[in-house]
């Protein structure tokens, strides 16, 4: 297959995707039934992570070893990375050492840069751009609990984030479509979010407006990593951008709920929403290990049939 790297949602075609959300059921139902599956015994992740995390460093660890591999945590604070050495120059070795590498950074820039120079497949953890493996794992959350995700609407309400972003790319790539509502001066910049086109997503000035008739509704944090410094200007802008019951209700009965975590509660989402009944955040939570392992296989063995 040679080197395939996931930096961008779209870097995998629907067929390719249909393939990991169906991996993904067989690995989650074996692990469910405690029956040991070791494609990758004796294949090494690299685990790089300039910026901080709880559910990626678990997900990818935790899921490289259930498939009989090793992860090893490096962290720029600790490691030549972070005293200036090049990227490029780090891609050249690293990927010499292992067979696989995760990467949690800022730019895209960074992690693209090192793809480039990588002799082995390359996975994005989370840029201030892009975070694919979260929306892997969110969309196959949606096929699991709802069925298909074609022609669906999807109500994001918040920051236009890096999930936002990928939340767009996910749409053109799988037809369905994205219904965004951000506060003024936080709206999609399509070029940041590497769209072709805006077939599949609507902006609305109302969130409520953009929650109605939608198949799930989804959010973030109002601050994302690394912009801090602006918490309280943003706490202000984004006061009337709260997913509450009243948002719920505006969406279709069966709708579900989603946040990528960690949340705050009183603030991008009402406490009554998250921890109620049309929450799936735990689900979501749990999936990424399993989607993560489809993604690693994937990129490791190529398409393998279910067994």
């Amino acid at each position: 297959m040679g080197v395939r790297h996931f930096l961008q949602f779209r870097d995998l075609s629907r067929e390719e995707l249909e393939h990991l959300f169906a991996r993904t059921r067989w690995i989650k139902e074996r692990f469910k039934r405690y029956e040991r599956y070791w494609p990758l015994e004796d294949r090494t992740l690299a685990m790089i992570f300039e910026k901080q995390s709880t559910r990626t460093r678990l997900s990818f660890e935790a899921g490289m070893q259930q498939l009989g591999g090793a992860a090893i945590f490096l962290s720029t604070r600790d490691s030549q990375l972070g005293r200036g050495e090049p990227v490029e120059d780090a891609a050249q070795v690293i990927s010499r050492m292992c067979d696989i590498v995760m990467i949690r950074t800022f730019e895209q820039e960074i992690i693209e840069r090192f793809a480039r120079n990588s002799r082995v497949p390359v996975i994005n953890g989370l840029t201030n751009e892009y975070h694919p493996c979260q929306i892997l794992a969110d969309v196959y959350t949606f096929i699991e609990r709802r069925g298909s995700i074609r022609g669906r609407t999807v109500a994001w309400i918040g920051d236009s984030n890096n999930v936002c972003n990928t939340w767009l790319q996910a749409a053109e790539v799988l037809d369905f479509n994205v219904h965004v509502s951000t506060p003024p001066g936080y709206e999609v910049e399509p070029e940041r979010a590497g769209l072709y086109g805006t077939d599949h997503y609507e902006e609305f000035r109302d969130p409520l407006a953009a929650a109605t008739g939608a198949d799930l509704v989804t959010t973030d944090v109002w601050t994302s990593m690394g912009f801090e410094s602006e918490n309280e200007e943003r706490r202000r802008a984004f006061q009337d951008w709260q997913v509450d019951a009243e948002m719920m209700r505006a969406a279709k009965p069966d709708a579900l709920f989603m946040h990528c975590l960690p949340a705050h509660r009183g603030e991008e989402v009402a406490a009554e929403v998250i921890d109620g009944p049309l929450s799936v955040v735990w689900d979501e939570a749990e999936n990424r290990l399993h989607a993560q392992k489809a993604l690693l296989e994937f990129l490791l063995l190529g398409k393998v049939d279910a067994r």
